[in-house]
């Protein structure tokens, strides 16, 4: 049976999983508590990964290394870039960048990973189909998105921020994860997918905004894994 690996950085994206799967065991790496169980009679490996994109990548490389996971969802809350965007909706994504490497003084383009053959990583397109599929169950159509996922090692919080990385990188929404473990799939020939509910505008009100919606957006979030997970064979 396939292992399935599901990372949020943070408890809200982590906390109703973690009530829903059957526990197996738990095993404590690196500071991260990996929960194994079922859910749905698949096998689960569920983790808070902690925010940012070292202890993203890190996390991802132990669910492929100690817990040989075939897939990974990576889910939670972002903010908006793309100016569609409402609270609450979700963002699929299609590829990722980390908007915060630059390296244009050499001349590269931003977003640009020195030395790679690519700085842009796919996510599985199957994942994405089921993603698609499960999220217009729960929720109406227009509030679906599938798209480009932008990272960095920054909450965003104004709108020359939130302007300049959706104008540059033609990105739906940033966070801070997604494109760090993306990277780690890449490397590792392992199928991703994440996924982001919407919890505020990545702009002057941001702080006012994540407080009041992310439980709101990580519960939308929480709720397409589960029936993601349904349609995994």
């Amino acid at each position: 049976m396939e292992e399935i690996a599901i990372i949020g950085a943070m408890e809200e994206e982590v906390i109703l999983l973690k009530k829903a799967i059957k526990l197996v065991g738990s095993k404590n790496i690196a500071g991260m508590d990996f929960i194994h169980g079922t859910y749905e009679n698949k096998n689960i490996v569920l983790v808070k990964s902690g925010i940012g994109k070292v202890n993203a990548a890190i996390c991802a490389q132990i669910l492929i290394d100690v817990f040989n996971v075939d897939c990974i969802i990576n889910s939670g809350v972002a903010g908006a870039l793309h100016p569609d965007l409402e609270i609450g909706d979700v963002v699929i994504s299609s590829d990722t960048v980390q908007h915060d490497m630059d390296t244009s003084a050499f001349g590269d383009p931003r977003g640009t990973i020195p030395r790679m053959s690519n700085s842009y990583f796919e996510a599985d397109k199957k994942l994405v189909d089921i993603a698609r599929e499960a999220s217009k169950k729960l929720l109406a159509e227009n509030k679906v998105y599938v798209g480009r996922v932008a990272s960095g090692d920054q909450f965003i919080s104004s709108i020359e921020q939130k302007t300049d990385i959706y104008q540059t990188f033609k990105a739906y929404c940033a966070e801070m994860e997604g494109a760090a473990i993306a990277h780690t799939c890449y490397l590792n020939q392992v199928p991703f997918v994440i996924l982001r509910a919407i919890s505020d505008k990545a702009d002057g009100s941001a702080e006012v905004n994540f407080t009041s919606f992310t439980n709101l957006a990580a519960k939308n979030a929480t709720m397409i894994v589960s029936e993601i997970i349904k349609h995994l064979d």
